[in-house]
């Protein structure tokens, strides 16, 4: 078990529990050092005095808190501890409330809290048990390293966890970073609740939550140390100037999730025609037409009397513009789907040039 870090109580109306805190995370990431490149020596960091411009030691360093650049105030470890609050040697509950009231943002490091001894063996069990039942958080409040925290207490297993909270001026405001408003479909939603069935867990265990970039800064040291070229990874292709359809995307990933769990897309019938998804070209690629032409003018222009243009040429179901075409050598009934430029070409007088109007110049 860890070493503790803290020693007090905790307090709740007039019942009083002692208990030591000790960590309940590790951090488990690869460290490195800073040497020198020409000699491999470590390099370090010293304590200097500016004034005197020499290295001091730690029984020699106390802190304090700088009025001017002249003017300094010491603060000591013991002036701190008689401070006259009374969460100086007490975590004190304030408050019980339902966990899904706290913002997930404001809970930080965890700690485990242990009971001292057999007299607060009763009281520690009294208080998880209450937790417990209630499915409710405490909400306290505490002293450490020179400063009063905020705390959320609640049960993991048999023991009580206490998790440092964020002061709500701590926590910055994201009305800024909001993205510009869109609008978003029904049937796209459903999409995203579909994908999100198809990943949902009861658990957090697998090869999912491995941290791998531990494991690989592992290979790449061992690989330098035994002289070879370490594995590599080939990156993903990119593809700039594309927009992938937001609705072929989300039924491809529900069927590739369900693949993933051995489940037959296809049996279960809701698999949907054509879930590859469609790429598009970015808007604003196209090229202008020349200044006082539309689309499909030039083409309108040359049919001879008699013929009436069309702006586009409906093929499969979709209309494409910039090709006219007359009735006689296109005799399939025009569909709704045709192109603005189409129904601005019919209007004009048969032989005559179809051109937008330009302002006169001054």
């Amino acid at each position: 078990m860890p070493r503790s870090i803290w020693s007090g109580a905790i307090s709740f109306g007039l019942v009083t529990v002692p208990i030591h805190v000790v960590g309940a995370t590790e951090d488990h990431s690869i460290r490195f050092h800073r040497y020198h490149l020409a000699d491999q020596g470590r390099i370090r960091t010293r304590k200097v005095c500016e004034l005197e411009d020499r290295e001091v030691g730690s029984d020699e360093i106390g802190k304090g808190y700088e009025l001017a650049t002249s003017q300094i105030v010491p603060i000591t470890d013991e002036d701190l501890r008689e401070l006259p609050l009374p969460t100086a040697r007490a975590i004190e509950i304030v408050a019980f409330v339902p966990l899904a009231s706290v913002d997930p943002i404001r809970i930080g490091d965890g700690y485990y809290l242990q009971p001292d001894g057999q007299v607060a063996a009763k009281p520690y069990k009294l208080l998880r048990q209450a937790l417990a039942r209630s499915s409710k958080v405490a909400v306290a409040r505490y002293a450490w390293s020179g400063r009063e925290r905020l705390g959320l207490l609640r049960v993991r297993g048999e023991a009580i966890v206490l998790h440092a909270m964020r002061w709500p001026d701590e926590i910055r405001d994201p009305s800024s970073l909001t993205p510009p408003p869109v609008e978003v479909s029904e049937e796209e939603i459903e999409g995203a609740l579909a994908l999100m069935d198809t990943m949902t867990r009861d658990d957090l265990e697998g090869d999912e939550f491995r941290d791998t970039y531990t494991e690989a800064v592992a290979e790449l040291i061992e690989a330098k140390r035994e002289h070879r070229r370490p594995e590599t990874v080939p990156e993903p292709e990119e593809r700039p100037g594309q927009v992938l359809d937001l609705m072929a995307a989300l039924q491809q990933s529900v069927s590739k999730a369900k693949e993933s769990r051995g489940e037959d897309d296809h049996a279960e019938g809701d698999h949907a025609e054509g879930d590859h998804a469609e790429v598009r070209e970015l808007p604003g690629r196209k090229k202008k037409a020349p200044a006082g032409k539309t689309p499909g003018a030039e083409g309108a222009a040359k049919k001879p009397a008699g013929e009436k243009p069309t702006g586009g040429r409906a093929t499969g179901g979709k209309a494409t513009g910039g090709k006219a075409t007359s009735k006689k050598a296109a005799p399939k009934k025009e569909t709704s789907k045709s192109t603005a430029g189409k129904k601005t070409a019919a209007k004009e007088p048969a032989g005559k040039k179809a051109t937008t109007r330009r302002p006169r110049s001054a």
